[in-house]
């Protein structure tokens, strides 16, 4: 299939799987990851109507909405993140993914923290596993991060909650326990409503729990280009 017939494939499966768990599709949004693909592939999507894309790395990021040239779209950045790489993640995401430490928090605040308004929404990060290696905080530290961010980091929009699903186990009760997580962040911010997870493999079992935005990749984007 070519970028346009895989593109209308995964949004029927979305819709699909949408209104098998009695939800709207409308309510869903479909995040098509660029990464390692050239800029190209970015103009090609946004031409087939596409408007949220992500990216992993920030130097990826920055280069392509730099050499970008289209209709408006929405950067989500979804990578683990530096602290140093803080004003160039804040400069160049429109919505970051992968906020999992105050001290992250501190830095996308401090790059524009006098930003007339202009916040930037970011989503909690938590791991799913109990391996501390993987990117996200631990769920007992969930709201406490929650509360950090709304308290002192104003040029931050807190929107909810992210995570990627375990490898060694079903994908159904790990997105389970992300929605609980989520009703934690809103306890803090009530509407905090978005909820990052699902990708190729199990946006089925993320719609069914509840998943507002889906990162989909090389489902729709094709095989990644050889990255050295």
């Amino acid at each position: 299939m070519d970028l346009r017939s895989r593109l209308a494939d995964i949004d029927a499966r979305i819709s699909d799987a949408a209104r098998s768990a009695g939800r709207d599709p409308s309510g869903i949004t479909r995040i098509v990851v660029t990464k390692f693909h050239p800029v190209e592939l970015v103009q090609e999507l946004a031409g087939l109507g596409v408007t949220d894309v992500g990216e992993n790395r920030q130097q990826e990021l920055s280069a392509k909405r730099e050499t970008y040239d289209g209709v408006p779209l929405r950067w989500h950045f979804i990578g683990q993140a530096q602290t140093n790489k803080a004003k160039a993640v804040r400069r160049d995401a429109d919505a970051v993914h992968s906020l999992d430490r105050a001290r992250l928090a501190d830095a996308l605040h401090a790059a524009r923290p006098d930003d007339d308004g202009d916040r930037l929404d970011v989503l909690i990060q938590v791991n799913l596993t109990e391996d501390p290696g993987r990117g996200g905080v631990a769920p007992s530290g969930v709201t406490e991060l929650a509360e950090h961010i709304a308290a002192t980091c104003p040029s931050l929009r807190l929107r909810g909650i992210m995570a990627v699903a375990p490898l060694d186990e079903e994908p159904a009760p790990a997105f389970a326990r992300l929605a609980t997580y989520a009703d934690r962040i809103r306890t803090v911010v009530p509407d905090a409503d978005w909820i990052s997870a699902g990708m190729t493999g199990d946006f089925a079992e993320a719609i069914a729990a509840g998943a507002t935005h889906l990162r989909i990749g090389s489902a729709i984007t094709g095989p990644r280009p050889v990255h050295g």
